[in-house]
């Protein structure tokens, strides 16, 4: 008989709690769902590996140890005669970089494209139409995120301050806030998940020619030398020192570049010219 009435009252209280559980878990089976609807819906848009077009292995190599050594370089720069308003300024401009990248790239690529076309024939011309076009509607998806994401986050903010109505006013739906902030969220995750790989992939202009995503990183680190002379003037340490902190970055990425062009086209008949 006791062993009756404690699995009645078992039963009583896992029929009490159910709710209080399933309210608890209703935020992360939500906020999972978003995650990976954003997810494959970036990577389909941006594949993760869409950057190899051609896969070489040596160039990949290189490339990693030449990263490695220009941070070295950096911590070792900021060690000897740095400050620590220079540690936190390095901070910065890192940070800055983040920001700057995916707009940057934006306004970098169709440059390059152009000079690509200028130099490509007539016959390459037409069949990298098509794979501008992809880029452009990929493009379009990232930078349609990025825009609808503070017109969001405005919209919320005004209907949270409607909350509290004056004489006379409607308050809002809490289920209109609820409408408005679930696509942010989606948002969120979407660009979370999107501008590693839009950034590998320059946006999928990399299909465009195979030589597209060295001529770009080439593009880049000069521009981002131009920005870091702008924003935070030079890096520490002796004249010397600071010319070839500036220089040197962007000099030892244009000879991998070179190098790596130089191996498309000896390699896999990869040109830039007609």
């Amino acid at each position: 008989m006791r062993q009756g009435r404690s699995n009645t009252s078992g039963c009583l209280w896992l029929v009490l709690l159910a709710p209080c559980t399933w309210f608890a878990f209703l935020p992360l089976v939500v906020g999972y769902s978003f995650a990976r609807s954003a997810r494959n819906r970036a990577h389909r848009l941006f594949p993760r590996h869409g950057h190899r077009v051609v896969d070489d292995r040596h160039v990949t190599r290189v490339q990693k140890v030449r990263a490695w050594t220009a941070a070295a370089m950096s911590l070792m720069l900021l060690a000897v005669y740095g400050k620590p308003e220079d540690v936190a300024e390095a901070q910065e401009q890192y940070m800055m970089r983040l920001a700057v990248t995916p707009p940057l790239l934006l306004l970098s690529a169709p440059v390059v494209i152009a000079v690509l076309f200028r130099w490509a024939s007539a016959e390459r011309r037409s069949a990298m139409r098509a794979s501008v076009r992809a880029a452009l509607r990929s493009a379009g998806w990232y930078v349609g995120a990025v825009t609808a994401l503070p017109l969001l986050g405005g919209a919320i903010i005004l209907l949270g301050r409607n909350r509290t109505p004056s004489a006379g006013a409607s308050e809002p739906a809490p289920w209109l806030i609820l409408a408005t902030a679930l696509p942010l969220v989606w948002l969120l995750f979407f660009i979370g998940f999107a501008t590693g790989p839009a950034i590998r992939t320059g946006f999928n202009t990399s299909a465009v020619h195979a030589a597209l995503p060295a001529l770009l990183t080439g593009t880049l680190v000069w521009e981002f030398a131009v920005i870091s002379m702008v924003a935070g003037g030079l890096p520490p340490g002796p004249p010397l020192i600071q010319a070839l902190a500036v220089v040197g970055g962007p000099a030892s990425v244009t000879a991998v570049v070179w190098w790596e062009i130089r191996r498309l086209r000896t390699l896999y008949g990869v040109t830039l010219r007609a």
